[in-house]
């Protein structure tokens, strides 16, 4: 063998620790019982082998909480199957061919199986023997194997539905990711396990068969042989085989009837968070029926002719186990009140006590109240959750909950929308008023207290309810106190999106992506990028308001740009050169046109000389004078795009557009800035307007 062949040879045995050689070894066992003549002493070892490997699956299948739990049973029950029958090989090869030498020619333990079922009379041995074979194979194995056909069905049937069950807890905000994730897993180990025991039942009865057809072997060509190969007397030879067969059958019969019973335990468990001894021990401690099962008994053994002693003695054992039970249910009630000083001890300080920030929060004045309080027909609640809901389809990830709380340090009308624990929106709202907003166009003033709206700072007036259709008449907008907060915090939540994203809301993306596309993700992270370049790159395309529900695409912009640069800044604008289609689509709205505005080809070629003299500074100032004249102009024409009924976009050179779209983004709140590679080729551009500045330097 040469070293690479040794190498090989390394490499696929390293697969296997020390734990990991059990079931080779089993396998190997059985192949060799199988083909190899086996020494008395060794079937012994075996045989007493075998017994101990059923007695401990029967107890653990007995102390299982789920059938889950023993997930395994199926693949151990063949190999216990498969152990028994090559051991019913390896025994009747040596009773063939030694029985002639005597009752221990087998080994002792199947002497001593077949002596103390016998016991001198040949007949009841047999009787007994096929009494076990009847219990194994027509009661328990053909019951668990019906049991199995029946789960198995049923849960397959069940799958669909369950599956929609999780997703809709999920949508609704009950359940993360995770759980869904660990819930899928476990509906999709609980088919294949139900499925997996329909087939593993067929292997018990099947080794039923098989016992009985190897006990036949064994007797009629036990006898056949000690008559004609060896000269025993027909008696002599039937009393040898006899004892020898029954007990070779019994001695692997006991483990099978274990394992049968064990079958039937797993099949026909109910799945809870007890184990069948706990299940049994607390349904079966009922003191009403324990007291009438111990009265029947008794008056049964008050009948002359009766056991009296017998009867009357076990009716007294059964009322007074009924008397624990109803003493045991009892005590929780008076434990319940005993440990009072205990709960009076002061709590030591630990991590619980410290509390981290909201995410996202919702502070409110005690006069809010009531908006919370769905009794009272408060809709606070209802409007967030729908604001959340909303946003996290729009977005393309999961917002974390919302949590209201009120502050009796606030004005009762007034509310503070906190990011990370840090204050982004304030307000105040009247309740039992509504809110009329002036969109821009109204044909008439209202009475009321003049405000400004929340969100946007329009001009409004808190009107009363009922002017609620005569302000709608004059071309006010009329919103709620609710709708009025719930407006301001989409619009907090939808700039503050770039901080609501996480490496874990990172990864559950990719994790979802995985599901479909394992080998995208898998070349993406690690082997490419870290998580946390990823993560920075999404905040970068949340911060300019780009959705990333089309994972698929940016995670495959990202592989491809992943050997060009790991600057988030510049994998941003790669991956919205992908994206430009859907950023292009949500400007256009219904229209086939995308109306756009330039810069002066002076000014923009003035722009590109001060950025290449300022190479990797992402933080240019302009001279004052320059960008006053520079973002006035801007704004100017964005005011005259939008009163002509077209979204304000902005189209420069790729190298551009980063630098400005940051300089615009708080300056110029309506203004879009797109490069030139963001436009699709075949998408119509309409330029309505060029921005031109003064370009003098002072």
């Amino acid at each position: 063998m040469n070293a690479l062949s040794l190498s090989k040879l390394r490499q696929g045995l390293s697969g296997y620790d020390a734990r990991g050689l059990g079931i080779p070894l089993v396998v190997l066992a059985i192949m060799a019982m199988l083909v190899v003549p086996m020494p008395a002493v060794a079937l012994d070892v075996l045989f007493t082998f075998n017994i101990i490997v059923a007695i401990v699956i029967i107890m653990i299948a007995i102390g299982v909480r789920k059938p889950l739990d023993f997930s395994s049973f199926p693949s151990i029950l063949l190999f216990a199957t498969m152990l028994r029958l090559a051991l019913n090989v390896a025994s009747t090869r040596v009773i063939l061919v030694n029985g002639h030498e005597g009752e221990g020619a087998a080994g002792h333990v199947i002497e001593a199986f077949g002596s103390f079922v016998i016991a001198g009379n040949y007949l009841v041995g047999f009787v007994i023997f096929i009494i076990l074979m009847i219990v194994n194979f027509v009661v328990v194995t053909k019951g668990a194997g019906r049991v199995s056909e029946v789960n198995a069905r049923f849960t397959l049937d069940a799958m669909p539905g369950k599956q929609m069950a999780i997703d809709a807890d999920l949508n609704a905000g009950v359940i993360d990711q995770a759980t869904a994730k660990r819930r899928r897993e476990e509906l999709s180990q609980e088919a294949d396990f139900f499925g997996s025991m329909d087939g593993a039942s067929k292997f018990v009865s099947g080794d039923a068969i098989a016992g009985l057809a190897i006990l036949v072997i064994n007797l009629v060509g036990g006898i056949a042989i000690g008559i004609l190969q060896h000269d025993m007397g027909f008696a002599d030879a039937a009393k040898v085989y006899a004892l020898l067969t029954i007990g070779d059958g019994l001695v692997a019969q006991v483990p099978a009837l274990f394992l049968s019973l064990a079958t039937a335990i797993i099949v026909t468990r109910v799945t809870t968070t007890e184990s069948m001894t706990e299940q049994a021990s607390s349904q079966l401690a009922n003191p009403s029926a324990l007291f009438f099962g111990g009265g029947i008994m008794g008056m049964l053994g008050l009948i002359p002719g009766m056991p009296h002693l017998v009867f009357l003695l076990l009716a007294a054992v059964t009322v007074a186990i009924g008397f624990l039970a109803l003493r045991a249910q009892a005590e929780p009630v008076e434990e319940a009140t005993v440990p009072r000083a205990a709960v009076d001890q002061p709590k030591d300080l630990d991590w619980d006590d410290v509390e981290q920030v909201d995410l996202i929060g919702l502070e409110i004045g005690y006069g809010l109240i009531p908006l919370v309080n769905a009794e009272t027909g408060g809709q606070l609640m209802a409007r967030v959750r729908g604001v959340r809901k909303k946003l996290s389809m729009e977005l393309g990830f999961v917002l974390q909950p919302v949590r209201i709380r009120d502050s009796l340090g606030m004005d009762p009308s007034a509310y503070r929308i906190l990011v990370n624990g840090a204050v982004r929106g304030r307000g105040e709202v009247k309740p039992g008023r509504e809110l009329a907003i002036n969109p821009g166009t109204v044909y008439g003033a209202l009475e009321g207290t003049p405000t400004r709206e929340p969100a946007f700072g329009l001009e409004a007036v808190w009107i009363d309810p009922a002017q609620r259709d005569y302000a709608r008449g004059l071309g006010y907008t009329v919103v709620d106190p609710g709708t009025a907060i719930a407006t301001h915090l989409n619009k907090v939540m939808r700039e503050s999106a770039a901080e609501l994203l996480s490496h874990d809301e990172t990864q559950k993306l990719l994790d979802k992506l995985a599901t479909r596309f394992p080998k995208l993700v898998e070349d993406l992270v690690p082997a490419k990028m870290p998580l946390g370049v990823v993560t920075r790159t999404l905040q970068n395309l949340l911060q300019e308001l780009v959705p990333i529900r089309d994972m698929r695409t940016i995670v495959e912009a990202l592989v491809d740009a992943s050997a060009r640069t790991q600057d988030p800044e510049q994998l941003a604008g790669m991956v919205r050169a992908r994206l430009g289609r859907m950023i292009v689509q949500g400007l256009m709205e219904d229209k086939d046109v995308l109306a756009a505005m330039t810069l002066d080809p002076s000014l923009e070629q003035l722009l590109h000389n001060i950025l290449q003299q300022n190479p990797g500074n992402q933080d240019i100032v302009l001279e004052p004078s320059l960008a006053e004249s520079l973002f006035g102009a801007l704004r100017e024409n964005a005011r005259n795009v939008e009163a002509q009924g077209h979204a304000a976009v902005l189209v420069v050179s790729p190298a551009l557009r980063p630098w400005l779209a940051r300089a615009v983004r708080h300056r110029i709140n309506e203004l879009t800035v797109l490069s030139y590679a963001e436009i699709p080729e075949e998408q119509s551009v309409k330029i309505i307007a060029t921005v031109a500045a003064e370009l003098r330097r002072g």
